[in-house]
């Protein structure tokens, strides 16, 4: 939330925001439409509709907030949100000159609906926009009525656009940096003109967002307690054989992207690498023919071939850690043991992971490797 040094936290604390609190508490009662307080240290814009609203009532303040278009609350005394600070409408830029800063604002991946507020704030009222292909963010932009300038910043000028963005901020204005989709910096353009702004001693401010990875990842049903975010593999096939081979040891899920046209070389590389690994696959995500398959890494190229249009759209490749290590032995054979006495997988993994201290998941994997065979 973009505030000015003379206006209320956005969603402070319990004890943050008590002025405000105290005069949305007395305010609420029997404002109508037309009453719109303005926002100071001490006051709280709550335009809310004629019926009575309690602060202890949650349930009625949240259908009432939720059916207006938010940009900022005051906290209540239980934690609780009273009131909105400001309508989208009346933002007139002023609050920006307040904080020029760099705004790394994440976009849709494909569901527009995902633009968070905040990110729709921002876009809306900066002066500048640097965007990893103006052509692609045009749309965007002009569908939220934004009215910024936009600068290329993209992986072949990054340190260019980072000394026109730097320029910007000296100059007091604030500058949203996008990608075409997702969060600028994670595999995307962005990461260098971040550090050149650092360096030169401006703001940086980061919003939470779509994030293709952590999409992913959160449907996958994977059981490791960690992941390794890799992002794309080397487009050369020994070069990609050789990053594969110096991740084959970890314990953790391994996350990778991938384009449609080396889908198929990339996954017969992590099933020669890999073994037998647990692989899931992810397509289009939040869009129409959005996919989510998990299946055993050494079905997974047969399944991809099997119809055309599971090699179509952007991959997230998510692949099971590395099972308990086998020259260590011990969280093996307790396993084994315990499967041959009929133990459930889960139970069985658990219970050996106890007695050995090899990891849970690990065993887990393994156990459902010697399941099979």
């Amino acid at each position: 939330m973009l505030r000015g040094e003379h206006d209320a936290p956005a969603l402070a604390g319990r004890d943050a925001c008590a002025g405000a609190t105290e005069v949305a508490a007395a305010a609420l009662a029997n404002l109508n439409e037309n009453q719109h307080p303005a926002i100071t240290a001490d006051q709280v814009n709550l335009a809310t509709p004629d019926t009575e609203v309690s602060l202890d009532d949650t349930h009625s303040a949240a259908l009432q907030v939720a059916s207006r278009f938010l940009l900022g609350f005051a906290a209540a005394h239980g934690g609780g949100i009273v009131g909105l600070c400001l309508h989208a409408d009346k933002n007139d830029g002023r609050m920006m000159e307040e904080s020029a800063a760099l705004y790394v604002v994440p976009t849709p991946l494909g569901n527009l609906a995902d633009l968070t507020r905040r990110s729709e704030e921002i876009l809306r009222t900066v002066r500048w926009v640097a965007a990893e292909d103006t052509r692609h963010s045009g749309p965007l932009l002009k569908q939220l009525g934004a009215q910024a300038r936009t600068i290329p910043a993209h992986q072949h000028n990054e340190h260019e656009a980072a000394a026109r963005i730097v320029d910007k901020l000296r100059a007091g204005e604030a500058v949203a940096l996008i990608s075409d989709a997702g969060t600028p910096g994670i595999s995307d353009p962005g990461a260098r003109i971040v550090a050149a702004v650092r360096a030169a001693g401006c703001k940086v401010v980061p919003l939470p967002g779509p994030c293709a990875a952590t999409t992913a990842l959160s449907g996958s049903g994977l059981l490791d307690e960690h992941f390794l975010f890799y992002g794309f593999l080397p487009a050369k096939g020994g070069q990609r054989r050789q990053a594969l081979e110096e991740l084959r040891e970890q314990a953790c899920a391994l996350v990778f992207y991938e384009a449609p046209h080396r889908v198929l070389e990339t996954v017969e590389d992590m099933a020669t690498v890999f073994g037998e690994r647990t692989l899931v696959i992810a397509r289009e995500l939040t869009k129409l023919f959005e996919s989510i398959h998990s299946l055993p890494l050494a079905e997974a190229l047969d399944w991809l071939k099997a119809d055309p249009n599971r090699q179509r759209g952007e991959f997230v490749l998510m692949l099971s850690g590395a099972p308990a290590d086998a020259e260590n032995g011990e969280g093996e054979r307790v396993l084994k043991l315990l499967l041959d006495d009929g133990l459930p997988t889960k139970q069985a993994a658990k219970l050996a992971a106890a007695i050995t201290g090899a990891a849970k998941n690990a065993l887990y994997e393994l156990a459902l490797t010697l399941k099979k065979q």
